[in-house]
């Protein structure tokens, strides 16, 4: 079967034939299900005009004799829950269910489905209290592309549709605003999780994240990733450029073939040690002298605290070989790296390390090492956190280590090419159009 092409639909809505509209109806997470035009091409549809169109089709279809027009239910598969019971909570017969996810058994796996599956149903509800609600039809995604739907045709059969969107690779322009936190706001704008922590570790090496980063700040992310017709990101590739609170990061592939990412003006920012070991973590206490909180009397505070939930990841802060990992007195679970140059950092109150990190093991920067607790003496999840210079503890708030390697010659020139390409793409994503991800290149060839 030839897929469907969602750039060429449109919604047919005509008196009597209640079966094209209830069939758009019942695809209810935006893919379009409809006949092909003929003519040019329309635009491809946004999730919003997606929609909109639903939301027509909804409104302009006629109900069926006693039922009022179908709604959309969202549900999900609850843990030990089956797919049947899950549809049986939108309120309709247990036939009907019965009937829908049997029909959805031509094209998917209804038995071993997994707890949290989402899914929507279309639902007309009886004008008479004395009859039940009747189930028009279902839909739900099966892969970051396609989808199943079951419609309810004019003559009470139900359909099946396998639908399949067409994905294509292209290079983004995320131009937003923190509001919130930063992971919220790239989500908005279409990053995934995956490039919004690599976002996160690069800041880290320059940023404050509590201090520096405010409310209203302007963000640009330029990443590929592959997307559907309707506008869903599948995945993300490389992040080729990031900027927050005027820092500005470039991607570029050195000579020996690892990328790496530099500042405007071809310094490698990656500096020796992070500033923040933990992404997104706030200080909640510095440096120097005070009063312990559960010893009760004042003594030196040897390194900083930063607030975090239990379990959140803890980041090697620079290369090194673990050379301790294991209880240490009130410090509870410790963790000791030590790098280059007689630096070594220290990880405290950990609950629980991860994989493979013993005595002896060699990591790498911005490597998930432990992660967050509250053992030792500790009034909460925190992260104890500390710098070592030639066995000396000292502030890493304001220690003065080794920076970044800086480009030049042939590497700088390549650099600068890099740079002025994507300086191109910022500039061409500038418009006085609302805060949007704006498409900036398609495939391999810029606009």
């Amino acid at each position: 079967m030839q897929d469907p092409d969602p750039r060429k639909f449109s919604f047919r809505l005509k008196a009597g034939l209640v079966a094209g509209a209830v069939a758009v109806a019942a695809g209810l997470v935006g893919w379009q299900v409809a006949s092909r035009l003929d003519g040019p091409e329309a635009p491809r549809l946004t999730a919003g005009a997606m929609a909109a169109l639903q939301h027509a089709a909804f409104t302009q279809a006629e109900a069926q004799p006693g039922y009022a027009r179908p709604q959309n239910v969202e549900l999900k598969v609850r843990p030990g829950e089956t797919l049947e019971a899950a549809v049986l909570r939108a309120g309709v017969p247990e036939a009907e269910a019965r009937q829908a996810v049997a029909a959805l058994g031509g094209a998917m796996d209804t038995v071993r489905i997994k707890a949290g599956l989402s899914f929507d149903a279309a639902v007309a509800k009886p004008q008479a209290e004395d009859r039940p609600a009747r189930l028009i039809g279902l839909s739900l995604r099966t892969g970051p592309a396609t989808s199943v739907t079951v419609s309810r045709t004019f003559d009470g059969a139900l359909r099946l549709r396998s639908l399949e969107e067409k994905v294509t690779d292209e290079v983004r322009v995320a131009d937003g605003e923190i509001s919130g936190s930063l992971y919220e706001s790239a989500a908005r704008l279409g990053a995934t999780p995956a490039l919004i922590a690599q976002t996160a570790k690069l800041f880290a090496h320059k940023l404050d994240f509590q201090r520096d980063i405010q409310p209203g700040d302007d963000f640009r992310l330029v990443f590929t990733r592959k997307v559907t017709e309707s506008g869903r990101t599948v995945e993300t590739g490389e992040l080729d450029y990031a900027e927050l609170h005027g820092v500005k990061f470039f991607r570029f592939e050195r000579d020996h073939g690892e990328a790496e990412y530099f500042d405007e003006h071809g310094k490698n920012v990656r500096g020796f040690l992070l500033r923040t070991p933990v992404d997104g973590a706030r200080l909640t206490s510095g440096f120097g002298r005070r009063k312990h909180p559960i010893l009760g009397y004042a003594r030196a505070h040897q390194g900083v605290d930063f607030g975090a939930g239990p379990g959140t990841p803890i980041l090697a802060a620079g290369d090194g070989v673990i050379v301790k990992a294991g209880r240490w007195g009130g410090y509870g679970n410790w963790l000791q790296i030590r790098h280059a140059g007689g630096w070594d950092t220290g990880y405290a109150h950990i609950s629980r390390y991860a994989k493979g990190m013993r005595p002896g093991t060699r990591v790498r920067q911005g490597q998930v090492v432990a992660y967050v607790g509250s053992t030792g003496l500790a009034t909460g999840p925190h992260l104890h956190y500390e710098v070592w210079q030639k066995g000396h503890r000292v502030n890493p708030v304001g220690a003065k280590v080794p920076q970044g390697t800086v480009l030049a010659g042939a590497e700088l020139a390549r650099f600068k090419a890099e740079k002025a390409r994507i300086e191109r793409l910022l500039a061409g994503a500038a418009a006085p159009a609302p805060r949007t991800l704006a498409q900036a290149e398609t495939g391999a060839s810029a606009r």
